[in-house]
C-alpha cells in the first residue's frame, strides 16, 4: 500500500523510518524531505541481480558482503538516507545510531547504481556528492541499462577520484577497493537492448 506523502512538510528521521515500514515503496530521506522512488524496469532488475550474484561469487571467502537495495545507507554529514541498488561492506558493518532496527549502514566500501532516464542526472550529480562524504566509500559504480557501459569512480589515497569506463559486452572493469574484476557480458546477461536510432544522413 502506497503511503501518501505531504508536500511542503519536513519529516523527522523517525517518521521516515516508520513510513518505510508501512509501504513496499522505496523511499529516500533528503534532510527532511521524503521522496518515493519510481519502480524499476525489467532490464534494471536483471542487471541488479547479475551484479549482486557476480560480486557475491567473487567475494566468497573474503571479509566483504553484498547487499541489495533493501539496505539503507546514510550518506555524509546531513540527514540523507538512500537505497543503493547494490552495496558492498567490508569488515563489520557500522549501523546508523538513529536506526534501532539496524537496517541502515554508514560504511559502504562500494556502491552500485543502475541508471535510468529519470535518475541519471541525480545519480551522477547530487547523489554522488552525498556519497563522496562517506569516508569508507572507495568505489562508486554507475551502470547504464540502455547499452553496455559502466563508469567507476575510484577514490585514491590522496582523496581525489579516478574515473574509469568500460563499454561493450567484451569489456571488463576493475573494482580496485575489493580486488574484483567484472565482465560486462556477465552483468548484462539476459538484457535485450533496444535498437539505437541511425544518425541522419550527412552527419
Amino acid at each position: 500500500m502506497s503511503v501518501p506523502l505531504e508536500t511542503n512538510r519536513r519529516y523527522t528521521i523517525s517518521e521516515y523510518f516508520d513510513l518505510e515500514e508501512q509501504t513496499p515503496e522505496t523511499l529516500e530521506y533528503r534532510n527532511g524531505e521524503i521522496v518515493a522512488m519510481a519502480g524499476a524496469s525489467y532490464s534494471h532488475t536483471l542487471i541488479t541481480a547479475n551484479v549482486t550474484r557476480r560480486l557475491a561469487e567473487r567475494l566468497d571467502g573474503k571479509p566483504c558482503r553484498v547487499s541489495s537495495s533493501d539496505l539503507r545507507v546514510r550518506t555524509g554529514k546531513a540527514a540523507w538516507y538512500v537505497h543503493p541498488d547494490v552495496t558492498v561492506v567490508c569488515g563489520a558493518p557500522q549501523f546508523d545510531p538513529n536506526d534501532g532496527r539496524r537496517g541502515t549502514i554508514t560504511n559502504p566500501r562500494v556502491v552500485v547504481e543502475v541508471l535510468s532516464p529519470t535518475t541519471e542526472g541525480y545519480d551522477r550529480g547530487e547523489k554522488f556528492g552525498r556519497y563522496r562524504e562517506i569516508d569508507a566509500l572507495q568505489d562508486y559504480v554507475l551502470i547504464r541499462q540502455d547499452m553496455p557501459e559502466i563508469n567507476v569512480f575510484h577514490r585514491r589515497d590522496d582523496g581525489t577520484w579516478l574515473f574509469l569506463a568500460a563499454q561493450g559486452l567484451d569489456a571488463k572493469i576493475a573494482l580496485n577497493s575489493i580486488d574484483v574484476e567484472l565482465h560486462l557480458s556477465e552483468l548484462y546477461a539476459g538484457v535485450e537492448f533496444a535498437p539505437r536510432p541511425e544518425p541522419p544522413p550527412g552527419t
